[in-house]
Order: structure tokens, then sequence, then C-alpha cells
């Protein structure tokens, strides 16, 4: 679908005669970015295949695991399911783009002090979708890190050292 078509609006890009206009830009972590990409790509394939930003993780595919989450625009999105159209206006957010200076992020670095992680596979859509988390809300109980994370999933079961994470990050914000 096309611009003007039945329905319309930002995320969907405009024809260029039957073909639907490729994507060229994508702002990530602050930078803008040059790509060549049909607006129904997974937004997950163009950051991995086309800007080498490879933190966020294939999963599931079906945005049921969490292991692709980025941010865009602030919230939390499976970039699995996101086709790149609808995000090419946005600001998105990886993993990658979460250190500042060479220093980690807190919640990075909260993750690495509680041993947050035995794979790692799921770290990045965990450590993403925590971010957001403390945005909404800066002061969460155990109780509301685990409702939140929720569709987020660990097959390693370190899910209470992520919790033990985010509670942490929370703490030393608050200090």
């Amino acid at each position: 679908m096309c611009a003007g078509e039945l329905r319309s609006g930002p995320s969907i890009p405009p024809c260029q005669g039957d073909v639907m206009a490729k994507v060229t830009k994508l702002h990530v972590n602050g930078t803008t970015y040059s790509i060549d990409a049909d607006p129904q790509t997974s937004l997950l394939f163009v950051l991995r295949d086309q800007l080498d930003l490879t933190g966020s993780k294939y999963g599931c595919g079906e945005g049921q695991c969490g292991a692709c989450t980025v941010l865009i625009d602030g919230n939390p999105r499976r970039s699995c399911i996101t086709p790149v159209g609808a995000a090419a206006t946005r600001q998105i957010t990886t993993i990658e783009g979460l250190e500042t200076n060479g220093r980690l992020h807190p919640l990075q670095a909260a993750f690495l002090t509680e041993g947050a992680m035995q794979c790692a596979y799921c770290t990045s859509g965990m450590i993403m979708t925590a971010v957001a988390l403390l945005k909404a809300n800066p002061h969460p109980n155990a109780e509301q890190v685990s409702q939140y994370m929720e569709g987020n999933i660990c097959r390693c079961g370190t899910q209470p050292r992520i919790v033990a994470a985010v509670l942490r990050a929370s703490r030393e914000a608050a200090r």
C-alpha cells in the first residue's frame, strides 16, 4: 500500500509507479545512515546486514522473544517484525548506541555486575526493554520489573539476576 491509497499516514511510503519507494535513510544511534531497502524489509535485517549493528539478535522472527528489541522514539519495539519503512523517519536506538564516550550505560554495567547473562543472546533486548522501563518508571519494584520484562525471554534462566540488574541501575541512577 502506498500513501494516498485507502489510508495514509507517516509510516506508509509514497509510490513510484506500481512499486513502493525504497527507504534510503535511517536515523540510528544519533547518526543518519544511507541505506537501500524495500520498505517492507525487517528493520532487524537492515540494522544487521546493511549497518553492521549486530547487537540486536534474530530469535523467533515473530516478535515474541524480545532478542531483537530496539528503541524507536524511546519505545521498545521488536525489530524483527517492524518494517524499515515504518521506522524510516523515527529515531532508532540499538544496544550499540547506549554507551557514551566509551562508558557503558548504567544498565549495561549493572548487567555485568549482577552476572545477568549466561549465553547473552537475549541480553541486548533485555537491556533495551529495561532502558524504556526506567525511562517510564525510574524507581520500579521487583514485581514491576518482572511484569515489564515479561515479553523478553531468557532461556538460560537468569531472570532473577536480570531483575536484580534493573533494580541496581535504578538505585544507582537515584544517587
